[in-house]
């Protein structure tokens, strides 16, 4: 990475060059972060839409002008349906090959040009590959005095792990009477509501308000993006005991986003019958499925069996694909925080 790079900035999707389209299809899992939401974005421009005027991608290339250069870094600061997202950052170096020397170079240059398009108010967490989240956070608070956030700097630290057609486990745990899985519809709003505010109050600081989980759930029903796993109950009809959306989609890549079971039915298997169930459909038609898990989650069982590799102790630095990423915000007297 010692060759000379330069760096851009396009306040469009449509006007984000071939090569970067390029890079991001070349790394769909790894792109997943942001790439999706590109393309949602170029479509709505493509039909007419003016583009969101806070919304932009800052590009950085390595190589001479021409057909040699290469997309190395990519920061976008985007919006989603809730508020902002937090700046996110992908590469195409594997995180096993970042050196925080040239890391620290390139990641200068973008915080330059951030610097130029946003207010520090919005940069309120950064999320990408562990070294470049923690390189940009000490440039962001060397060059804006914005310290970390004291109470809860890391807000999630994760890995990023996947299941394709090969890893995934096709043996389903017993599928009892009265249960059913399938996709979300506009009636299950009401018992979907609480429980996208009970994944949110275990999500810190990123915790809705009942009437924000609500557009959420809305939101996400609305969109054929929730799946439900169905209970029946004797004389209530049926409670809904686990939700999984899936809401960053591209032509080979899905993520699932939000798996949360309804404390009312834990320690029954619902977990994991139905993030099989979704990974079992989305894999008919995608290449693989994607999903960030805490290194603290216990969870990270149930996607081991279900097929999600590198979750085992000691795995994760041999398999390729399976990365640390790490979010960290800034101080929350400093900045208005969003959500994603």
């Amino acid at each position: 990475m010692a060759a000379p790079y330069h760096v851009d900035v396009y306040t469009s999707a449509l006007r984000l060059p071939k090569m970067v389209w390029d890079t991001f299809s070349s790394n769909p899992r790894s792109a997943n972060i942001m790439y999706p939401h590109a393309l949602k974005c170029h479509h709505l421009e493509d039909k007419g839409r003016q583009p969101a005027p806070d919304q932009f991608w800052i590009v950085c290339c390595t190589g001479a002008n021409g057909s040699n250069m290469s997309v190395d870094f990519v920061l976008s600061c985007t919006r989603g349906p809730l508020g902002n997202y937090p700046i996110f950052i992908f590469t195409t170096v594997p995180h096993t090959q970042l050196d925080s020397n040239a890391a620290v170079v390139r990641i200068s240059a973008l915080v330059d040009h951030l610097s130029a398009y946003a207010n520090v108010k919005r940069v309120f967490s950064v999320f990408a590959p562990e070294l470049l989240a923690r390189v940009f956070a000490s440039i962001w608070t060397e060059r804006k005095g914005i310290p970390l956030d004291p109470v809860l700097p890391e807000y999630y630290a994760a890995k990023l792990t996947y299941c394709n057609r090969e890893s995934f486990n096709r043996v389903e745990p017993p599928l009892y009477a009265g249960y059913l899985m399938r996709l979300a519809n506009e009636s299950d709003i009401p018992k979907v509501a609480p429980l996208c505010h009970g994944f949110s109050a275990e999500s810190a600081p990123f915790v809705l308000t009942h009437e924000e989980a609500r557009k959420e759930a809305t939101f996400l029903v609305n969109n054929q993006q929730l799946w439900v796993h169905c209970v029946s109950t004797p004389g209530n009809g049926y409670d809904i005991a686990c939700i999984v959306a899936v809401t960053r989609t591209s032509d080979e890549v899905a993520a699932i986003t939000k798996v949360y079971t309804n404390p009312a039915w834990r320690a029954r298997g619902c977990a994991e019958r139905l993030v099989r169930r979704v990974c079992k459909e989305l894999l008919d038609k995608k290449r693989s499925v994607v999903l960030f898990v805490g290194h603290d989650n216990p969870a990270a069982r149930v996607y081991e069996r279900v097929g999600f590799v590198g979750l085992s102790r000691g795995a994760q630095g041999n398999i390729p694909g399976v990365e640390r990423w790490l979010e960290l915000g800034f101080d929350r007297s400093c900045v208005t925080l969003g959500h994603w």
